[in-house]
């Protein structure tokens, strides 16, 4: 059953003389574990730079005392508003930090173009790596049951499906393409900044289970014990020459900071725990679990010269300008409805409105079954053109997409093919009901299933009735049974409904959408 993440604590840093700064500081100085993600406006045309980040997510997991996980903020940096290079040592120790365990989703691509960006504010330098690191993907394989005599699993899948089926956490990626440029941030682009990053840590959080569940514990390591030579670590055996060579060598590292930042000072102003943060992240001891992480599983980016060049194919921009040249572009007026909808009672249509949502818009189609209308989709998962559109012919459906390239296929009827112009899904049901002027009622809402768009079995079930209907399928909660529930069941694929607290929010949810009550 899909459920949404908990309520996050988000905090936006756009100034370094903020307590937003000071406390991103503190937490990365007393983190073991952060979560990395970046946002950028789209590129849709080939240039010879990279896009410039204009955000960047860090999903801190404080931890107590014992070591237990007791807090996991998330912090937005705002690189579009604060002096990059007031914070380029911070992020950079960070990254390079061997306290702190960075996790990330193909973060390697996030990297380069956080290179670049640094690079172009005066940072000449960038960032060259990061490490200790662990993939999600990495994670997530790691998590599949293991066959006798065969290799690791190699699953390549979205963050979005690795969400699901990991935390059972339903992860939207509809404002992924939006414009992050742009000043201030919505409310909804934060939340599903922050979301990006604090799943990390989530689905981190049941790898490690699993790593003490099944036992793989080691032997307290110290950070001093590594990459000590032996003659310096008999004399740290004692503890008192042990915190003794500490103070001296991080108080020297903490100088070593000072001078090489010395003269960034003088032109930008930087927060002394910023200064300080290399000699702080000793306190990052990683407990014993997370150490056999590391040492196990963990891994390593390196940026090289040539990752840090954009890549042009030069015979793929020639393909795609020689293919543009001869096909239509499609224009403004190509994209507007021109009607009338195969399912027209002068068409030869039964006069019921249907739909095809292709994977760009799949969000739209569970919208649209929640008003009543017949959304379906695509038979494969990965259709290409001429099976859209040959489904949609057959079952005499609109298409609906957010693909422009789809316009441009001559076989294509304009009565066959709808481009959405919204992004969020309230926004595209809106527009879609008014293009095709769909007259919405509220006895058509939640009548149709949204697992698959089937029709509900015209009588209702009993309490009892839908518990053997149930039965090896789906679980009814105990809570339902003293509460005269009628229940409506799929007649495709049998999925059980009842009027809940969730069906009569989503009922309230779609009257204020559609505007029922004006």
């Amino acid at each position: 059953m899909e459920s949404e993440l908990n309520p996050i604590t988000i905090h936006l840093v756009s100034a370094t003389d903020s307590p937003e700064f000071n406390h991103l500081t503190r937490a990365l100085t007393h983190s073991s574990v952060i979560g990395l993600d970046a946002e950028w406006k789209p590129i849709r045309t080939q240039q010879s730079a990279f896009p410039t980040v204009s955000l960047l997510q860090i999903a801190c997991q404080l931890a107590g005392a014992d070591h237990s996980s007791v807090e996991s903020p998330v912090f937005l940096i705002d690189l579009a508003s604060i002096p990059l290079p007031s914070i380029y040592q911070l992020i950079r120790d960070a990254f390079v930090s061997p306290y702190i365990l960075k996790l990330g989703f193909r973060f390697k691509q996030d990297l380069v173009y956080l290179s670049s960006t640094f690079c172009s504010h005066g940072c000449e330098s960038g960032f060259d790596r990061v490490e200790p690191f662990l993939d999600i993907t990495s994670i997530y394989n790691n998590l599949q049951p293991r066959q006798p005599g065969r290799r690791l699993s190699k699953q390549i899948k979205s963050l979005a499906t690795i969400c699901q089926e990991v935390l059972g956490i339903s992860l939207s990626k509809e404002l992924q393409c939006s414009d992050w440029s742009q000043r201030p941030l919505t409310e909804e682009q934060m939340q599903y900044a922050a979301a990006d990053a604090h799943c990390l840590i989530l689905i981190f959080e049941v790898f490690k289970a699993k790593v003490v569940k099944e036992g793989n514990s080691v032997q307290s390591i110290t950070c001093l014990q590594m990459g000590l030579d032996l003659g310096l670590k008999q004399i740290l055996d004692t503890h008192q020459n042990s915190n003794k060579m500490c103070s001296i060598k991080f108080g020297e590292a903490s100088k070593m900071v000072q001078a090489i930042t010395s003269d960034l000072c003088k032109t930008v102003p930087i927060s002394e725990e910023v200064v300080t943060a290399l000699s702080s992240y000793q306190a990052n001891r990683m407990d014993d679990v997370l150490s056999r992480i590391v040492r196990k599983y963990g891994d390593k980016i390196l940026l090289s010269e040539s990752d840090r060049k954009p890549k042009i194919s030069r015979k793929k921009a020639k393909k795609s300008s020689g293919r543009i040249a001869n096909k239509h572009r499609p224009t403004e007026s190509d994209e507007e409805w021109q009607g009338p909808p195969p399912w027209d009672v002068t068409s030869g249509g039964d006069g019921s409105p249907k739909f095809l949502c292709d994977v760009m818009v799949e969000g739209l189609a569970k919208h649209l079954r929640c008003v009543g209308i017949d959304a379906a989709v695509p038979y494969s998962k990965k259709p290409d053109s001429r099976d859209l559109i040959e489904q949609a012919c057959k079952e005499k459906r609109v298409l609906l997409t957010r693909d422009a390239k789809l316009l441009r296929h001559d076989y294509l009827l304009r009565n066959q093919i709808y481009r959405v112009k919204s992004l969020l899904k309230n926004d595209q049901l809106v527009e879609i009901i008014e293009t095709f002027q769909l007259e919405i009622s509220e006895d058509q809402l939640m009548s149709r299933c949204t697992k698959c768009n089937g029709k509900f079995i015209q009588k209702p079930l009993t309490t009892e009735e839908a518990v053997e209907a149930a039965k090896g399928f789906q679980v009814i909660p105990n809570c339902l049974f003293n509460k005269n529930l009628e229940f409506w069941q799929c007649m495709d694929c049998k999925q059980l409904y009842w009027e809940g607290t969730q069906y009569h929010n989503a009922v309230q949810k779609f009257v204020d959408v559609c505007k029922l009550n004006e």
